[in-house]
């Protein structure tokens, strides 16, 4: 199968002609070595070292690799032992035995997490934010892997206290830096909401890149101070991703949520890590890893109940409840949903982080009608899917996925008329938009009407989705 692990004798890592190959970093040669040792396709190497098939070509055909982190990648997906990492110049794993911080999970490896230290990430952040705003074709070929979730989840739950966070750069790092970050990222945030997430990815970008990054490398900052810049830098490390994600570069909202978790440990900031890992929940189950989904819910929950943030707790159990709904688990949903009411009730949201102010009763009654939907109970949807649309009319992205929602329970209950009704506002909504999430929703909604494709109403609709956003291929 596709995500079957790549199965390479470990003793034949050890032949001179692979480690010659390692040593020079060619990549291209190990991937026909890999080929020829097992019969794997491009497809099949990919899908295991996270890049595109596209990329496997042309690394195959001569295409050089340079990056340490898509090296790393490469490195685990092929399960290298620590003398072919060696080889390659990259560090040993580490074999040290770690504690599963939740239920077992059948399958998931006994290796831990690398022993990483805040300056890696400093390095990993720089190289990631310098190569999104170049447009580096190997930053833009790296796919998505769940099994890329792994081990930052890992390092969250089982890396040591964060070590001091300071340093004696060039610069004085203070207060009003920090600050500045923040104001940047309310900013950028409330663009993302009203105008989806291609409409300032870049801008972002290119600020951690020329603003962040000095601070964090150049920066002269005491422990203190030095957690407050990493936990800002994550907060608008996770809004990229997230951006990315909105915008279907799936890989490279990736690469940002793993590293903005890894900062939010340097800072030590329990909440700000609930939310990350909720966001990468999020983003699993939205591309059917659901186990993946499922795992990092439950990882955010137990998270968020160290941070006390019952707004946080909610959030994880409706991620949950998202991820048992799409394996069709109706009891088990039904109780992540009730434990996600019940923790919204106990909370003092006056307290809640800024970044949490867009978990509402709008958003909740959303994902519960998400929920409801996946599970075919289509009237509950439908309810909740209404209801949602008591919102923020500031979160016009939002409300353009609600509709969406709302108008495709009506198609799937066989009321075309009405679900062309809605989702013309869904549509029109959608026109503001950069947002690859909503126009995804919307074909969607297109494909559950084909059947009544006769009907006027639907004639007419979709012949305007397909006018605004293009016909199919």
């Amino acid at each position: 199968m596709l995500l079957d692990p790549l199965r390479i004798p470990e003793n034949a890592w050890s032949h001179s002609e692979v480690l010659t190959v390692l040593a020079v970093r060619d990549i291209g040669g190990l991937f026909r070595w890999i080929t020829s040792l097992t019969g794997a396709s491009q497809s099949r190497i990919g899908a295991a070292v996270g890049l595109e098939q596209g990329y496997v070509s042309r690394i195959m055909a001569g295409r050089k690799v340079t990056s340490i982190d898509v090296l790393e990648r490469i490195a685990d997906g092929c399960q290298m032992p620590d003398q072919a990492r060696t080889a390659m110049g990259l560090a040993p794993r580490q074999t040290a035995p770690w504690a599963d911080p939740g239920r077992p999970t059948p399958g998931r490896s006994s290796e831990p997490p690398a022993n990483r230290t805040w300056q890696d990430d400093v390095r990993s952040a720089a190289e990631l934010w310098r190569g999104d705003v170049n447009r580096r074709d190997v930053l833009r070929q790296v796919a998505f892997s769940s099994a890329g979730y792994t081990l930052p989840a890992l390092r969250w739950f089982t890396a040591p206290g964060p070590a001091p966070v300071k340093q004696p750069g060039r610069s004085a790092v203070g207060q009003p830096e920090i600050d500045t970050i923040r104001a940047m990222t309310v900013t950028y945030r409330q663009l993302d909401n009203q105008y989806g997430g291609g409409q300032a990815r870049d801008a972002v970008a290119r600020y951690l890149h020329e603003e962040v990054t000095p601070l964090l490398v150049d920066g002269r900052y005491e422990h203190a101070t030095g957690q407050r810049l990493f936990g800002a830098a994550a907060e608008l490390a996770q809004l990229a991703g997230w951006q990315a994600y909105d915008m279907a570069e799936h890989g490279i909202a990736q690469r940002y949520l793993t590293l903005a978790l890894d900062f939010a440990h340097a800072a030590g900031d329990n909440g700000l890590g609930a939310e990350i890992l909720a966001a990468m929940s999020h983003q699993a189950t939205y591309l059917g890893h659901t186990a993946t989904g499922l795992d990092l819910a439950r990882a955010a929950g137990q998270t968020a109940r160290r941070a006390r943030i019952p707004g946080l707790v909610a959030e994880a159990h409706v991620m949950e409840a998202h991820a048992l709904a799409k394996v069709n688990d109706e009891r088990a949903c039904a109780a992540a949903l009730h434990q996600a009411e019940q923790a919204l009730d106990r909370a003092d949201r006056s307290t809640d982080p800024q970044w949490l102010s867009y978990f509402d009763e709008a958003y909740l009654s959303a994902k519960f009608g998400h929920c409801f939907q996946a599970l075919g109970r289509y009237s509950h949807a439908e309810r909740f899917a209404a209801r949602s649309l008591r919102m923020d009319d500031r979160y016009v992205r939002g409300r353009a996925f609600n509709l969406a929602l709302l108008a495709s329970v009506h198609a799937q209950q066989g009321e075309p008329d009405r679900a062309c009704a809605i989702g013309g506002e869904a549509l029109t909504l959608t026109t503001q938009l950069r947002s690859a999430r909503a126009v995804r929703y919307l074909r969607e909604l297109q494909t559950q009407l084909a059947p009544h494709r006769r009907r006027p109403a639907v004639r007419h609709f979709t012949g305007r989705i397909d006018a605004t956003l293009g016909s199919r291929r």
